[in-house]
């Protein structure tokens, strides 16, 4: 099965899988993957170990604003098995923004205006050379609104705790359930509520909610969007 190049656009809430369904969806029909999450949290490690988001999450926004030249985010090619993994300024940080730290913070400086307009600069880079899978919160709405297909991912706020805490712990992580959950709720309603680029769901964007869906569901679900469109 072939598919154009084009840009496919997932959205959607934090926890759903995003990342894993996108990298599966552009290995199967090669396509680039850029995950855009992950820049942002690349964003938010530098701030945290620059010291410019506190433990209350205040952040210094002048010092951040006069920080990004100093930001270098790209992915490159896992050469041993072809995965793309962020680098900051030369070094691997696909661990780092994984953590809990990380993820508790990442809500706050995504909704700084500033940010997300360098983060779009970066994302607009990689879909000008098309033929990309690109997964975020405001992929189809705000970044590349004319996409040839959107997404938007949602599922139960418990079951992405439980699949979040669960890779947490393989990972070798210290974490507790309910703090997972509170961090998914809390960034949920941050997402929702941000005055740049809040988590929406495009007009046209297809809804996926992988609830009591394996990923093996997802991608033939995927499948048959691709033959419907394209074959």
């Amino acid at each position: 099965m072939k598919i154009p190049k084009i840009i496919i656009a997932i959205d959607g809430h934090s926890s759903t899988g995003k990342s894993s369904f996108a990298k599966i969806i552009a290995a199967k029909y090669g396509l680039i993957y850029v995950d855009t999450g992950a820049l942002y949290r690349g964003v938010t490690l530098y701030a945290i170990r620059k010291k410019l988001i506190d433990s209350c999450n205040k952040i210094d926004t002048e010092a951040l604003d006069k920080a990004y030249d100093f930001i270098n985010l790209e992915f490159r090619t896992n050469a041993c098995d072809g995965r793309s993994e962020l680098y900051l300024n030369g070094e691997l940080i696909e661990r780092e923004v994984r953590g809990l730290e990380v993820s508790g913070k990442v809500s706050f400086i995504a909704a700084l205006p500033h940010v997300r307009e360098f983060v779009d600069k970066i994302l607009r880079m990689y879909g000008e050379r098309k033929g990309v899978v690109m997964d975020g919160r405001d992929i189809g709405t705000v970044v590349f609104p004319n996409a040839e297909l959107k997404i938007f991912m949602t599922a139960d706020a418990g079951v992405r705790a439980a699949r979040r805490y669960k890779e947490l712990i393989e990972k070798g992580e210290n974490a507790n359930y309910e703090d997972v959950l509170q961090n998914i709720v809390q960034r949920d309603f941050l997402d929702e509520n941000r005055e740049a680029a809040p988590l929406r769901r495009a007009e046209d964007a297809i809804i996926l909610d992988n609830s009591k869906m394996s990923i093996d569901e997802q991608i033939v679900w995927f499948d048959k969007i691709v033959s419907q469109r394209w074959n």
